[in-house]
């Protein structure tokens, strides 16, 4: 499965190495991203829980990690990837602050790669390798609909109504993409000729954006239970990517390829879910051209939204 990878993926994108190459070339991405969060804290109410629970925290590559310890009693930081979690524990100056931050390693959809993997061993996919494209992507489209999305997901040690302020860090088009991809890699397996197919496919094309969007209600329902009434949310979220080749980094240059990440309903599942008190937009550039390969860069939104007291 795709999330397997993160470790080694993360290892190679996330730390102090990766935050020095974005100070030098996309210094406005880590700004805005520590901006909304130190402004979640300064309004704050005193009267609720100083924890903070940061979701896809990784090696908190964009996380102000040290002003949150010190503004907080307790810092959980939840990812899949461990060894990110325990980097950036490690890089805090003070024992005493990384005392404060708890680390949760977890899949923070509650395993739907997992559900969706058990789905597709059952297919036969001989049969389906043989027969005509669309009974396959029919299937498939079927499969995404029968798979369950824990909505919240259940975590165990991250405890409900319990934080001041929660944080989602980049990690939303992650809990939909990579159980995507892995059923794009089983297809790539088992019946490769008919890969490409999909596109034209109206029934799997719908399958998948309504599993995109149940994935992603799902997290916001978690922001939401994680949270005290009252208490606030930091959400950043890529929403577009962009390729691009070298002199073509402005917005809408002629060789610009867009590459939408999430579906737009979700700024109203967002808007419905929260009282959105700040909203953002910017891009960042995660990789530079070079005579073999495009530029990518993204979109983001972030988000500085409260739950609703009652």
């Amino acid at each position: 499965m795709r999330i397997d990878s993160l470790p080694y993926n993360n290892a190679q994108t996330q730390g102090p190495a990766r935050r020095r190459w974005l100070q030098e070339h996309a210094p406005q991405h880590l700004e805005q991203c520590a901006t909304l969060m130190l402004e979640a804290l300064g309004r704050r109410s005193p009267a609720l829980s100083q924890g903070i629970a940061v979701l896809g925290a990784g090696a908190c590559t964009e996380i102000p990690l040290e002003k949150l310890a010190r503004a907080a009693d307790e810092v959980v930081l939840v990812d899949l990837d461990r060894a990110a979690l325990l980097q950036a524990r490690a890089e805090l100056p003070a024992a005493s602050l990384q005392a404060r931050v708890q680390l949760l390693t977890c899949d923070l959809t509650g395993g739907v790669s997992a559900l969706l993997q058990e789905r597709l061993r059952l297919l036969p996919w001989r049969l389906l390798e043989q027969g005509e494209a669309s009974a396959l992507w029919d299937r498939l489209a079927a499969v995404l609909d029968d798979c369950p999305v824990p909505d919240p997901p259940q975590i165990e040690g991250l405890p409900r109504a319990a934080f001041g302020l929660a944080i989602s860090s980049l990690v939303l088009s992650q809990l939909f993409s990579y159980p995507l991809l892995d059923l794009l890699d089983t297809v790539q397996q088992r019946a490769a000729r008919h890969l490409g197919m999909q596109e034209r496919h109206r029934r799997y094309q719908e399958a998948a954006q309504h599993f995109r969007l149940r994935v992603m209600a799902a997290h916001l329902h978690l922001l939401r239970e994680l949270v005290e009434p009252g208490g606030l949310i930091v959400l950043l979220s890529d929403v577009r990517g962009f390729l691009f080749k070298e002199g073509e980094v402005s917005q809408g240059g002629p060789l610009r390829r867009e590459l939408p990440l999430v579906p737009y309903a979700f700024f109203d599942l967002v808007h419905q879910a929260f009282t959105v008190l700040a909203e953002r937009r910017w891009e960042w550039l995660s990789d530079l051209p070079t005579a073999e390969r495009p530029g990518r860069g993204y979109e983001v939104v972030g988000y500085l939204a409260a739950v609703p007291a009652t």
